[in-house]
C-alpha cells in the first residue's frame, strides 16, 4: 500500500463506516470511535446503510473515502457504487465473510480487502468445545431427566458409556474455526480425526490430527463437528449415507450452515433417539413451528449464537482497527482476503 507513515492530518486516510442499521452501535465503543478519529479522517457517527441511493452526507463521504469500514448488513459494493467512490482503496470488514458485499467489481478495481474472520472464529470454536465436552458427559439429556424426576436415579449404571476420556472427535473442515477447535482440543484426551480435501496428510499430522475420508470419519467418531464453508460442493454433504454410518448414541454438532446437513435424513435418527445433535444453524435458519427439533430431549437447538455477539463484537472491532492502523502506516494487511480464497471459504 503506497501510503506515507506520517501522522499529519492530510496523511491520515479518509474512512466511511458502512453496515446495517444498529450494527455500529453494537460494534463500536466510545474508545473505538475515538481511535477511529485518531487514525483516520472520519465522522465516526456517520454510518452508510444505503450506498445505491445515499443521502447528501453519505454521498459526499463516499466520494472522499479511501477506506470503507464494513460489518454485517453492509450494502453490496457494485460497479455503480464504486464509480461514486473514486478514491476508495481498501475495505476493512469487521466481521467474517465478505461474500455478501465485496463484489467482482471490487477485485477488478484492485481494492485491498481484509476481514476479522479470525476474531469471529474464536467464539465459534469456544461454543464447539463446550458442545463437545457437554456431549461426552450427556449434559442435556441428563439435566432434562434430572429436572423431571427431581430425585436420585440410576445414574451410575446409565452413565457407564459417558465421559470424555479417549473419545473420538471428527472435525469436518480445517477452516479458521476448525483449526481453532483443534487447538482448543489439544489439552484433552481426545483422538481427533479430520476430513478436509484441501489438507494433505502431512499437513493434517502437523496439526496433530488424523486425516480420513468423510465416511471413515462418520463411522469412527462419537462426536462429529461441522466446520466446512457453504459452497455448492458442500451442500447436504452430511446426508443419509453419512448419518447411517455414525455409531449409535453419537452426537452431530453444526455451527457452520444448516444447508451442509440433510435435515430430512437427520430427523429419523434424532426422533428415534439413536443420534444426538447440537444445532446452532438449521435449514431453513428458523425451523418450522412444528419441527421436532424444537422439543426433542436429545437435540440442543440454539439461535445462531455461536459466532460473535455481545461484547465479542468488540474483538472484531479491535482487529479491524488494527488493520486500519496498518493501512495508515503504509503496511500490508495482516489478514488479507484474496479472490482465490473465496472459492473454498465462507
Amino acid at each position: 500500500m503506497d501510503r506515507s507513515p506520517e501522522n499529519t492530518d492530510n496523511a491520515r486516510p479518509t474512512l466511511l463506516l458502512s453496515m446495517g442499521p444498529g450494527i455500529a452501535e453494537r460494534l463500536l465503543t466510545d474508545s473505538h470511535r475515538a481511535r477511529l478519529a485518531a487514525l483516520t479522517r472520519t465522522d465516526p457517527r456517520l454510518v452508510a446503510h444505503d450506498l445505491d441511493a445515499p443521502g447528501p452526507r453519505v454521498a459526499a463521504a463516499l466520494a472522499e473515502a479511501e477506506i470503507l469500514l464494513t460489518c454485517w448488513g453492509a450494502p453490496p459494493l457494485t460497479a455503480s457504487v464504486l464509480d461514486r467512490a473514486p478514491r476508495l482503496r481498501a475495505v476493512v470488514h469487521a466481521a467474517g465473510s465478505v461474500k455478501h458485499h465485496v463484489t467482482e467489481a471490487c477485485w477488478d478495481r484492485g481494492l485491498a480487502v481484509t476481514s476479522a474472520a479470525a476474531a469471529n472464529a474464536l467464539p465459534v470454536a469456544e461454543y464447539t468445545l463446550a458442545a463437545i465436552l457437554f456431549a461426552g458427559k450427556r449434559i442435556l439429556p441428563s439435566a432434562l431427566r434430572y429436572g423431571k424426576v427431581r430425585a436420585d436415579d440410576a445414574w451410575t449404571a446409565e452413565s457407564a458409556a459417558w465421559g470424555n476420556y479417549r473419545r473420538t472427535v471428527g472435525l469436518i473442515g480445517a477452516s479458521r474455526i476448525g483449526r481453532r477447535v483443534i487447538e482448543l482440543l489439544r489439552p484433552f484426551d481426545f483422538e481427533v480425526l479430520l476430513y478436509d480435501p484441501y489438507v494433505t496428510a502431512p499437513e493434517a499430522r502437523a496439526l496433530g490430527v488424523e486425516p480420513v475420508c468423510l465416511d471413515d470419519l462418520c463411522a469412527r467418531s462419537t462426536i462429529v463437528s461441522v466446520h466446512a464453508p457453504q459452497l455448492p460442493a458442500t451442500h447436504r454433504m452430511i446426508g443419509a449415507a453419512q448419518l447411517a454410518l455414525m455409531p449409535d448414541d453419537a452426537t452431530l454438532v453444526n455451527t457452520s450452515r444448516g444447508s451442509l446437513i440433510d435435515e430430512t435424513a437427520l430427523l429419523p435418527h434424532v426422533t428415534s433417539g439413536r443420534l444426538h445433535a447440537v444445532l446452532d444453524v438449521t435449514d431453513p435458519e428458523l425451523p418450522s413451528p412444528d419441527s421436532p427439533l424444537w422439543s426433542l430431549p436429545n437435540v440442543l437447538l440454539t439461535p445462531h449464537v455461536a459466532g460473535s455477539l455481545g461484547n465479542e463484537l468488540h474483538r472484531m472491532a479491535d482487529q479491524a482497527l488494527e488493520e486500519v492502523a496498518r493501512y495508515g502506516r503504509g503496511e500490508p494487511f495482516a489478514d488479507p482476503v484474496r479472490p482465490s480464497d473465496l472459492t473454498r471459504s465462507a
